[in-house]
């Protein structure tokens, strides 16, 4: 039997989630402009932070996984907390919707607008900040978007990183192709080279043929 406070404690924490995934989306949104914008490192903060975030989403979900597998787990449903943690989840979840959400991150986008406006002076690329502006202002709908994912099964969390994958295939990747050939358009009329955006539009593309390539290779 788990005592009244360390249940009211853990539907506290529960009950932060999705406070938690937005926090850990707002880190992954800085860490995109730092590891380049325009590109991650493999492993590197922003793959990390955005891992937290599927994981904070699908927690329960999770958990009922490892309680398929005979481990006892805590209840992750059961009700709402009620006294003091009910006030300390209500301030938390208060704050990290009022505060930063709603006022700290389109402060932070518009700080990368203006590095954007900085390296452009300096000769360098503006695309990385702007990339990661666009990634910060739109964290909410993103939630949003992860949590319409959520398949409601034990293996919600992986259920998840697929659809994440296909949508990034499947959406993105064709938007930046399109960006791609515009981007040769403007090296051409300017005399530069050309070959190196054409080359990205056309991987761009190919992403998805290249991974059915790769999968029918290894079996």
């Amino acid at each position: 039997m788990i005592p009244s406070f360390i249940n009211d404690l853990l539907q506290m924490l529960f009950a932060l989630a999705i406070p938690a995934a937005i926090s850990t989306l707002v880190l992954a949104g800085i860490a995109l402009r730092q590891e380049g914008g325009v590109n991650w490192e493999a492993g590197g903060r922003f793959q990390r932070w955005v891992m937290w975030t599927v994981i904070f989403l699908t927690l329960p979900q999770l958990l009922s996984w490892f309680a398929g597998q005979g481990i006892v787990m805590p209840p992750t449903a059961g009700g709402g907390v009620s006294g003091w943690l009910g006030s300390i989840e209500s301030s938390v979840r208060a704050f990290v919707m009022d505060m930063v959400l709603a006022r700290l991150v389109p402060i932070m986008a518009a700080f990368f607008v203006l590095k954007s406006a900085l390296d452009a002076a300096q000769g360098n690329n503006p695309l990385a900040s702007i990339i990661a502006a666009f990634f910060l202002l739109s964290v909410s709908d993103t939630v949003q978007l992860f949590r319409s994912w959520n398949s409601g099964s034990q293996f919600a969390t992986t259920d998840m990183l697929a659809s994440l994958w296909n949508y990034v295939a499947g959406v993105i990747l064709p938007l930046a192709s399109g960006l791609a050939v515009v981007g040769a358009i403007f090296n051409y009329v300017r005399h530069k080279p050309v070959m190196q955006m054409v080359g990205a539009g056309l991987a761009f593309m190919s992403v998805s043929a290249l991974w059915k390539l790769i999968q029918v290779m290894a079996s």
